[in-house]
């Protein structure tokens, strides 16, 4: 008995035997909702992407993308709901810094992201900002490093969860400057801020786009960005790297389906986002979250996760860090 991944396996196998029917497909696509996996709770940076490009593409698309949060260990449960759901483009992934750490930091993964994922389109690349509440005194990166070392053991290091980006920009900064902080990961972003806010933790790393409005208002201090410039969205901010040599961790973004999805649905919907990146509004909007739109190929953004995952290998092999 054939099933219906079965089938779509076969489409995506034998694409000249297949064309007819996969066209045939791709134009009724989407012709129910879609699911688009966030493997965090709501509030992040990650879900802050997936909403506002999904909004878009339900009223370009006229089928509601749906956002569902599916959290846990490093965003693995959501992402491996993906990879084994049906090829048919109605089960999509907001790829994240997560996807490429987590290759190498996870030992006992039951998938290979590189491997298991199709590329649909990228969206942006943002800077994370070591971002600190309002007791510490520090106002720079090297007052920063000098407060850590005379408290040690006392300044708590906030994450979003293990392996994510936000954890893995503050263990290299840590194995570049001989800084040791205690590591708090938490079940997302929105959470670690409220808690950082309320004083309980003490620094940092976040995405961009989830606390950017907490520095703009006052309620938490920038102190540096990781990416390897200053970003255009806050110019003030130094980067990481005028001060501790070499030192970056970006944050690349978009959207993978499971392995042998149509071709044709793809294209499709790497089309419909990288038109909608262009409109002014979005591209406004994705400018002010920390990041110009970043239009590209499914191929070109399928390079770009490999060189993501080898760039995060050598940060986990440098931090020396494993988990189970």
């Amino acid at each position: 008995m054939i099933t219906r991944r079965t089938a779509l396996g076969l489409l995506a196998a034998t694409p000249l035997a297949a064309s007819p029917l996969s066209k045939a497909l791709a134009a009724d696509y989407p012709a129910r909702p879609v699911k688009w996996v966030v493997g965090y709770p709501p509030g992040g940076a990650t879900d802050i992407l997936a909403r506002l490009i999904g909004q878009r593409l339900s009223e370009k698309l006229g089928q509601q993308f749906v956002i569902e949060n599916k959290p846990g260990a490093g965003n693995n449960i959501g992402t491996e709901s993906v990879i084994n759901a049906e090829p048919d483009g109605y089960t999509l992934q907001l790829v994240n810094p997560a996807n490429y750490i987590n290759a190498s930091l996870y030992t006992n993964l039951k998938f290979n992201f590189v491997r298991d994922i199709a590329p649909v389109a990228s969206f942006q690349r943002v800077p994370n900002v070591l971002t600190v509440n309002k007791d510490v005194p520090a106002k720079t990166v090297a007052e920063f490093i000098e407060y850590v070392k005379a408290n040690p053991g006392k300044v708590n290091m906030a994450s979003s969860g293990n392996g994510t980006s936000v954890h893995l920009s503050g263990e290299m900064f840590m194995a570049m400057t001989g800084c040791k902080m205690q590591h708090v990961p938490y079940r997302g972003a929105a959470l670690a801020i409220t808690d950082m806010i309320g004083g309980q933790v003490q620094v940092m790393f976040d995405n961009m786009p989830s606390i950017i409005q907490h520095i703009r208002s006052g309620s938490l201090r920038a102190i540096g960005v990781t990416t390897a410039q200053r970003s255009p969205q806050r110019p003030d901010v130094p980067a990481i790297g005028e001060t501790v040599k070499d030192y970056e961790a970006s944050a690349l973004f978009g959207m993978g389906a499971p392995k042998n999805t149509p071709k044709e649905i793809i294209a499709k919907l790497n089309d419909e986002i990288n038109t909608l990146l262009k409109e002014p509004d979005m591209t406004k909007r994705l400018v002010e979250l920390g990041g110009e739109p970043r239009v590209q190929t499914p191929e070109a953004f399928g390079e770009e996760i490999k060189a993501e995952t080898e760039k995060w290998k050598k940060v986990v092999e440098f931090a020396g860090l494993k988990v189970e």
